[in-house]
């Protein structure tokens, strides 16, 4: 259990908000791999593993103007729905990072809000939820086709305004540097975990109150921080 229900500690953060893939979902492998193959699928060139996974967490149309910049509206389209093909017919093999069920339950339980903010459509975070059964933890959630995608600030905003937490009491939680931005950008603190898509000497050049290696050290650092 986390400390921070003790009531001679002060709590810090009334809104918590995670990201979703690579932060608690394993699933930037296939991401990256649905991206190489909806390019092979369109004849694009296929980027490289890094490559594909330094666009997860951005909307649709940002990743693919990164990924293929030459390519025009056809094939950008051509290229979305062959990887949203690729990722729904497979999207059943990602689990959730082990222990980030239990860390979850435990921040539920401190009467506080919890939210995601994703790159994910709101079909896709809606089939994650009912899959792993985490949509009772959640009080909000934002999704990249709903407004702005990261790293705007839309989505932090959106959530500080339907939970009305201001941004010195809310807590982003990502795993890339997408995630860091929208928390700067939202003028709210951010912790950053390396086990998802971007690596921890990329992640440790953004400002960030902790860059945390795995669940169980997110878990510390909640406990002691949060």
């Amino acid at each position: 259990m986390f400390g921070i229900d003790d009531p001679m500690q002060p709590r810090r953060f009334d809104l918590i908000v995670f990201d979703w893939d690579g932060t608690i979902m394993d699933s930037t492998g296939l991401i990256g791999e649905c991206i190489q193959l909806a390019a092979q699928n369109c004849g694009l060139p296929i980027p490289s593993t890094d490559s594909a996974k330094a666009i997860i967490g951005l909307g649709i149309q940002d990743s693919i103007t990164r990924l293929f910049p030459e390519i025009d509206r056809g094939a950008q389209t051509a290229f979305a729905l062959a990887y949203r093909q690729n990722f729904i017919a497979r999207d059943h093999e990602a689990p959730l990072y082990a222990g980030i069920r239990e860390l979850l339950t435990a921040l539920a339980q401190t009467q506080r809000f919890l939210a995601i903010a994703t790159g994910k459509s709101r079909a896709g975070l809606e089939r994650a939820l009912a899959r792993t059964e985490l949509k009772s933890t959640f009080h909000f959630s934002r999704c990249a086709d709903e407004g702005f995608p990261k790293p705007h600030p839309d989505m932090l905003l959106r959530l500080m305004e339907f939970t009305a937490v201001p941004p010195e009491h809310t807590l982003m939680i990502g795993d890339t540097t997408h995630d860091l931005d929208l928390a700067r950008n939202a003028g709210v603190a951010a912790v950053a975990v390396t086990y998802g898509a971007h690596p921890s000497d990329l992640l440790a050049t953004q400002l960030s109150l902790a860059v945390v290696d795995t669940v169980s050290e997110l878990n510390v650092w909640l406990t002691q921080n949060a």
